[in-house]
């Protein structure tokens, strides 16, 4: 282990070298604390190694934060602010070229970027991990130990102006995308709460200048005034963008969402919750820690990732997934029953779509009698299980394995958005842990639906044929065959299972791509219009063809290119040459009783019986937990919950069945209703929706107010919310004429001086 003595020769040498600061000596440090990525507790206490002798020392700690301030001088610092750790208006294709591009003609260095000099302190891979295992109290205790010196103000001065000019940079992106024509066609009434966006870049400006001058940063100078500028109307503006964020996010359920938009709504999102950071840095010394930690970490993942495939799939799958899920997640909690009245509802829907599969598995067995070409047989297999999973939708059945990727959207959906608490998170795993038992359970429901149907319908039908034609459907070896092909040992049935339970993931997201694509595209109201169908059918069909239409566009595709999955897939391994095929539990349970039917009774043994049962069993359960498993990370990877989370979840889940296995079975006695999580990340439930209560909180056409007077420079008491320190002088119809403001000038990229916005009308 290294020696004590080191680390104080380091922090000695930093501090000696603060007013000629140079980068080999600050990674001298970071090497020292460097540890493996899964030694958590060896991390934990170079830090506290580090916090003990800077405690001891305080001269160490001003001479590292004057050090680190000098040298991030040497850089640019805007872009630091506004871009990292902010999406991109870059599409996929075109990065993912960029990327290309780099590998054969390296891109050149940016030399003036902070993000350069952070890939040189951070050049270990494991830099990341090791990054996320410290105590975030260890951080904080680490950031109050960093003191600046009376003498070393004039540093402080030029990072706040750095700091002041991005918060202006970012209010006119903010207001940019707060007014792009896609959110306003995403949200119509944006148009009577633009001002807000408009308003919170004036109250920017105005605050950027109030606090350079209240801080005399002109002069370089870091005075601290009597009464301090706190941005009360600037944060009451963010507040205001934010909220109407939220309900544009609201109404993606019925509007639709293109990539385009969700990536604006996510750079505008970051870009908000960056302001707000920027701002805690100034103003708030109670968020000051958790703003630098936060930064410093973005800062190290851009500079691992910025050259990264793997990350640029994975930034942008993400947001495909989000699209997706949003969308879903409505639907898949249909599919969710937590009372006897749900569960019986649910067996119902399934006992019919056990039915049409008997029929479904009849015609596929019957289909091997026609001598086609592969791809003709492929294209009959295609339709069997397509028009047949259609029909059964239709008809209002359903099919077991077809509801993980659904249900696993309703799943993400109650999970907030971003890395909350550590408390916070738990509660949320905890209150998810109890959803997914409750759809473990509707799936055993649906699974005993369909096969319990589905067997007795194949055995009639079976009897039904011998009793009416001379020859027997299938032969005795076609039989066996049959029976073959569920055997898990002696067999590729569990690999073929897995196989179908991907098919299963991606028709979920097929299923919520079609209906995003329905409401986005608005494909209901474009149907009731269409001029060809109006001379073919009355105004009252066309309307109700237009609903349906809307309803179940994503149903229907899901379940259609889920059938040709299934029906294509042994035809191309055929043709590829490979041992590639597909096993699902309903048809693997109607092959079972055409098997035993046919079989000849000589080679039916009771070993035979239970292999190949146990072998329908197994197949379902892999259908299940492959297809589950695969939505479930795509859902909760578009709300950014970590893989050890994931790990966490599956422990409660496996808890559960251990300490109440019943639960994973049989209905609950009380009818629970699940709804997004509140403020403190608890899963809400209710019993009783009022459908007239209103649904978060409602936009008036006043919503925005432009103040005309100044801001107060008193900052708010504790019991004292930000909307109250205005003075008589900011009402609306204040007519006072605006006051000038100094020069917006600073360190870094200094910008214009800015007029007066005009009067916003009431």
């Amino acid at each position: 282990m290294t020696n004590p003595a080191d680390l104080d020769h380091i922090l000695k040498h930093i501090a000696a070298l603060s007013d000629l600061p140079e980068a080999q000596s600050l990674k001298r440090l970071i090497d020292y604390l460097r540890t493996p990525k899964d030694d958590q507790e060896a991390s934990n206490a170079k830090i506290l190694e580090l916090i003990e002798i800077l405690q001891a020392n305080p001269e160490y700690g001003e001479g590292l934060v004057a050090f680190i301030l000098r040298l991030i001088n040497q850089y640019s610092q805007i872009p630091l602010y506004v871009d990292t750790g902010i999406a991109l208006d870059h599409g996929f294709f075109q990065s993912f070229n960029r990327l290309i591009a780099h590998r054969f003609l390296p891109l050149l260095p940016q030399e003036d970027s902070v993000v350069e000099l952070a890939a040189y302190l951070f050049d270990q891979d494991n830099d990341l991990q090791w990054l996320s295992t410290i105590a975030e109290e260890h951080w904080e205790a680490l950031v109050d130990l960093l003191k600046v010196k009376s003498d070393d103000l004039h540093l402080v001065a030029t990072a706040k102006n750095n700091i002041l000019n991005a918060i202006v940079i970012l209010s006119y992106r903010i207001a940019g995308m707060g007014l792009h024509p896609d959110l306003m066609i995403a949200y119509p009434q944006m148009l009577n709460h633009s001002a807000a966006f408009v308003a919170q870049n004036q109250e920017a400006v105005l605050f950027a200048n109030d606090y350079r001058k209240a801080h005399d940063l002109d002069s370089l100078t870091d005075i601290a005034p009597e009464d301090d500028i706190y941005p009360a109307q600037l944060l009451v503006m963010l507040e205001q963008c934010n909220d109407i964020v939220v309900n544009v996010r609201k109404r993606i359920y019925k509007t639709g969402i293109s990539i385009r938009l969700t990536n604006l709504i996510v750079r505008l999102e970051q870009s908000l919750h960056r302001m707000g950071v920027l701002i805690a840095l100034l103003c708030d010394k109670k968020q000051r820690d958790n703003a630098i930690v936060e930064l410093t970490s973005q800062i190290a993942l851009t500079a691992k990732t910025r050259y990264s495939f793997s990350y640029l799939i994975e930034s942008n799958t993400k947001l495909l997934s989000r699209k997706v899920t949003e969308n879903a997640s409505k639907v898949g909690e249909h599919y969710i029953s937590t009372d006897k009245a749900g569960y019986r509802k649910m067996y119902k829907k399934a006992a019919l779509g056990g039915f049409f599969i008997a029929f479904m598995a009849t015609l596929k067995i019957l289909g091997y009698r026609l001598v086609l070409a592969p791809v003709g047989s492929a294209f009959m297999n295609s339709m069997i299980y397509g028009l047949g999973f259609v029909v059964i939708h239709i008809a209002g059945g359903t099919v077991a394995t077809k509801q993980p990727a659904m249900t696993a959207a309703a799943i993400a959906s109650t999970l907030s958005e971003g890395n909350g608490t550590n408390n916070k998170k738990t509660q949320q795993l905890i209150k998810l842990s109890e959803i997914i038992v409750d759809i473990l359970r509707t799936q055993f429901v649906a699974i005993l639906g369909n096969i319990s149907i589905a067997m007795p319908i194949s055995l009639a039908i079976a009897y039904a044929w011998v009793y009416f034609n001379d020859s027997p459907m299938i032969t005795g070896v076609q039989a066996a065959h049959l029976l073959h092909d569920l055997d898990p040992i002696h067999s590729l049935s569990l690999p073929h299972a897995a196989i179908a339970g991907v098919y299963l993931f991606l028709s979920g997201l097929i299923s919520g791509y079609y209906d995003n694509l329905a409401a986005y595209n608005k494909v209901g109201e474009r149907v009731k219009r269409h001029p060809l169908l109006a001379k073919i059918m009355s105004k009252s069909w066309q309307d109700k063809l237009g609903n349906f239409v809307e309803a179940n566009l994503g149903a229907i595709m899901g379940n259609f290119i889920f059938g040709c999955f299934l029906g294509s897939t042994a035809t191309i391994g055929y043709m590829l040459g490979l041992p590639i095929d597909i096993r699902h539990i309903a048809f693997s349970a109607a092959n079972f009783v055409h098997g035993l039917f046919y079989l000849p009774a000589a080679d039916l043994t009771w070993q035979l019986i239970l292999i190949s049962f146990v072998g329908v069993l197994l197949i379902g359960m892999v259908n299940l937990m492959v297809s589950f498993s695969l939505a479930l990370f795509v859902a909760l990877r578009s709300k950014e919950v970590r893989f050890f989370e994931w790990q966490r979840l599956n422990r409660l889940v496996f808890e559960h069945f251990l300490v109440r296995p019943l639960d994973f079975f049989l209905p609950r006695n009380e009818s629970v209703k699940y709804t997004r999580i509140d403020s403190e990340g608890r899963i809400i439930y209710e019993e009783i929706i009022d459908e007239k209560e209103p649904q978060g909180r409602v936009l008036p056409d006043s919503y925005v107010v432009r103040r005309l007077g100044r801001l107060s420079k008193k900052k708010p008491q504790e019991n004292e919310s930000p909307e109250v320190v205005d003075t008589a002088e900011n009402v609306v119809n204040d007519a006072t004429p605006p006051a000038q403001h100094d020069d917006f000038s600073g360190a870094d990229n200094p910008l214009p001086k800015p007029e007066r916005p005009p009067n916003l009308p009431k």
